[in-house]
């Protein structure tokens, strides 16, 4: 495959201080920029990060057709960095694609592009112990065209940053609440799909959460109010009377990474695993009855995130709000064990990258 590659004539990474990330905020030198035209993806390009122009009738602007996914490379040392589930994230972006009539990307095309980006921006991998370069591909409709129906034109772009902890708590167990004023996804809709428009109508709801003193919503189904499907920014788990209960997946619920990932985990180590739904109801009547031993969230940006209280309806849980449950810790320690090479790989999800 045949690529065009811009090198930055000045780096901005003496400018980062990277004891100090904030999440989102700085990015790389680099970025991916594809364009699909004509019915193919084009010749991909590798240039400097810097604006891109629209124009004012871009359709994505108008009809929202557009798709994201986040990733992280992890340094293990200076010759090698590791991709997370690299094929994995392909599949996903390629079915958030389908779902918004997206034309998808070949997988190679897609994997030489991130190693090739990864090569030329590998000193921006943090080295300290729980960061990451975070790395967000995204396309969108780039058609200069205002019309109700699918794009003939797209861009598909990578931008990274380096990163340190999501959440403010950090690695402190959060807060969460429920709502019966919305709901994030029906059956049959876009919430199983990572697209842009999921994430920009669950603002509202999540900033008066934040109002109330809550870190996130967590989200109940729309038909009833009653099955818990998942947070904001991350799936949901709960360890109940020895097993680990996880949410189903079924079109209104993310398909995320580290959630797969939790569940293959929890398998190995010979802990039961139910996927199934589970009422908000359930969950309190486990608390006090004593089974419900810890409550977490997992996605790729906080990897796995102790819950130490959830509120509905005027009841309240709390756990433990100081630190993290020994199975999340577990958990925890051993995904990012494996993301930074520390410990074996026994499934097969690094990808590592050469560079230096």
């Amino acid at each position: 495959m045949t690529m065009e590659i811009t090198q930055t004539q000045k780096s901005r990474l003496s400018s980062v201080d990277f004891n100090n990330l904030e999440f989102g905020r700085m990015f790389s030198d680099h970025m991916i920029d594809i364009s699909f035209k004509d019915g193919s993806w084009q010749e991909p390009r590798i240039k400097p990060y810097a604006p891109i122009s629209f124009h004012p009738s871009m359709h994505a602007l108008h009809y929202g057709q557009a798709v994201f996914e986040g990733m992280k490379a992890y340094y293990v040392d200076d010759n090698t960095i590791n991709l997370f589930r690299l094929e994995d994230h392909h599949e996903r972006i390629s079915n958030s694609s389908k779902r918004m009539c997206i034309p998808t990307m070949e997988k190679e095309m897609f994997i030489e592009t991130l190693e090739k980006l990864m090569q030329l921006d590998h000193q921006w991998v943090p080295k300290k112990p729980g960061h990451a370069l975070y790395i967000r591909p995204f396309v969108f409709a780039s058609e200069e065209y205002i019309a109700a129906r699918a794009a003939k034109e797209y861009r598909y772009i990578v931008i990274t940053s380096p990163v340190g902890a999501y959440y403010k708590e950090g690695f402190n167990p959060v807060s969460l609440t429920t709502t019966d004023d919305y709901v994030r996804a029906v059956k049959g809709g876009t919430g199983e799909a990572k697209a842009a428009g999921n994430y920009g109508g669950s603002f509202l709801p999540a900033q008066q959460a934040q109002k109330e003193g809550y870190t996130q919503v967590l989200w109940l189904d729309a038909k009833e109010n009653k099955y818990v499907e998942e947070v904001g920014t991350m799936n949901i788990h709960f360890k109940i009377d020895g097993k680990l209960i996880t949410p189903k997946l079924g079109g209104t619920v993310l398909p995320g990474i580290t959630r797969r990932s939790v569940i293959a985990q929890a398998k190995a180590w010979g802990v039961e695993v139910e996927e199934r739904r589970i009422s908000i109801d359930e969950v309190f009547e486990a608390h006090e009855n004593g089974s419900l031993e810890e409550i977490f969230g997992s996605g790729t940006a906080a990897v796995i995130s102790p819950v130490g209280l959830i509120h509905h309806l005027g009841k309240t849980i709390e756990l433990d709000r100081e630190k993290i449950g020994p199975f999340a810790k577990k958990m925890y320690d051993t995904i990012t064990g494996i993301q930074y090479g520390k410990l074996d790989d026994p499934f097969g999800w690094v990808h590592p990258v050469t560079v230096g």
